[in-house]
């Protein structure tokens, strides 16, 4: 069977605009019955989905802590008593601010484990399957629910939380595992333990289906690590606010994330005027969550940058809308660098290109007074062992593709991050830093 729902992956689209419709009504009544925060956010007459993005107001992360600042740990938020939930999840709070505080009642949990049923389930992950979740089991919502979901779905799963990478790839190929969660810079890592170690991964192991979700990445990036893996590399994503997986690739057509709609009524709207954009046009992914009762989402703006196709456009059958290479990357991710726009993605796909290259990070200072990108690199294998020709040829490729000649740096080998457990923080913006010190 191709589907996990078929009937709800397959409506026409008249039945799952109505559905939506009413579950989105439902969720008003709730929220503003029962959440403090909602009552003065949500009007009490709306009429339609075009009446609700009309008149309800953009939900941004600071009113979220603002709300949970003032009335600790949830805010006002909640549309039930926190002590009905089950389980506890928080952001990262890595951008300096405070967490995102969240909590899941039952029901909540079980929806939020049927989303990502429905993404592995499309990802081609069957019951006799066996699955290793390799993140660090702690606060993050991350890949929790893939765990449960594998448990639901009659795999046999494998919870490295605790183990290190060695370990995880021994995992891997004792036991002939299958499915395997993690972020694409996890993945990445494992690459490189796995070659110490002396193991192929392509050749010892049996990875089939790699769910590499939580940060976004290249298109040459998922090459190499199906290349290293001999396994299909898919596409996900979730957020600890929403609490599921909104979105989805499907094995039909690389690239096509299809929208969890009856999980998720989403809006593309464009950055600054904040109206809605097209097909085939890029914005920022605004979000409404049809499933969760504790804490209700309402058209929260994500940062994200995404593009939004028709559902015709996948050949798999189902009438889900789907996002283009998924979310492509965040707003507040992009750095503007001497007049040019430059994201993590785009430094990672330069650097990535050279074999030589076994692991990088970047950062951009003011030297001598202008703006500059600097790029640390460790080299491996280096022919000839002429390290400052790598320098110059990835200064050379970069600039090339980015428009903008960097600094690049020689970094001891094992002397850079690596990151086991969750994202990697590949750009660091140190120009407050530099410029006064």
């Amino acid at each position: 069977m191709q589907y996990w729902n078929s009937k709800a992956e397959t409506m026409p689209r008249h039945e799952l605009d109505a559905w939506k419709w009413r579950k989105l009504r439902r969720a008003l009544d709730r929220a503003r019955a029962s959440s403090p925060f909602w009552r003065e956010r949500l009007p009490g007459d709306i009429t339609s989905m075009d009446d609700y993005t009309a008149r309800v107001p953009l939900l941004y992360k600071a009113d979220l802590l603002a709300s949970q600042q003032e009335v600790p740990p949830y805010g006002t938020i909640p549309s039930l008593d926190p002590s009905v939930g089950v389980r506890h999840h928080q952001t990262s709070g890595t951008s300096g601010n405070p967490p995102v505080r969240t909590f899941d009642t039952v029901r909540d949990w079980t929806w939020s484990v049927d989303t990502f049923c429905t993404a592995l389930h499309a990802m081609g992950v069957r019951p006799h399957h066996k699955g290793m979740v390799a993140f660090g089991y702690g606060l993050f919502m991350g890949f929790w629910g893939m765990h449960y979901a594998l448990e639901r779905m009659g795999c046999t799963v494998f919870p490295s939380g605790g183990l290190d990478s060695r370990a995880r790839v021994r995992l891997l190929v004792d036991y002939r595992i299958e499915v395997l969660g993690l972020t694409p810079s996890y993945a990445m890592r494992l690459m490189e333990t796995a070659r110490e170690m002396g193991v192929d991964l392509a050749k010892d192991a049996n990875v089939r289906i790699i769910l590499a979700g939580a940060e976004p990445r290249s298109d040459f990036t998922t090459r190499t690590i199906e290349n290293a893996f001999g396994a299909r590399v898919f596409n996900a994503a979730g957020t600890t606010e929403f609490g599921g997986v909104f979105m989805f690739e499907c094995p039909a057509k690389r690239n096509a994330c299809h929208i969890n709609e009856p999980a998720a009524f989403e809006e593309v709207l464009h950055p600054e005027t904040k109206q809605p954009v097209g097909y085939g046009e890029e914005g920022v992914r605004v979000t409404t969550g049809l499933g969760r009762e504790g804490i209700q989402l309402f058209r929260h703006w994500t940062e994200d940058i995404v593009v939004r196709r028709p559902w015709h456009e996948c050949g798999c059958g189902r009438t889900w809308d789907w996002y283009d290479g998924g979310i492509l990357r965040r707003v507040d991710d992009m750095r503007k660098v001497r007049g040019v726009s430059v994201t993590p993605v785009m430094i990672e796909d330069v650097v990535r290109g050279f074999d030589e290259v076994s692991e990088f990070q970047s950062s951009i200072r003011t030297v001598r007074g202008l703006d500059t990108i600097v790029v640390r690199i460790e080299p491996k294998n280096v022919p000839g062992g002429d390290v400052s020709t790598l320098c110059e040829r990835v200064t050379t490729e970069f600039k090339r593709e980015i428009g903008i000649r960097p600094l690049v740096e020689l970094a001891e080998p094992g002397s850079l991050p690596r990151f086991d457990t969750w994202k990697a923080a590949r750009l660091h913006d140190e120009r407050h830093l530099t410029a006064h010190g």
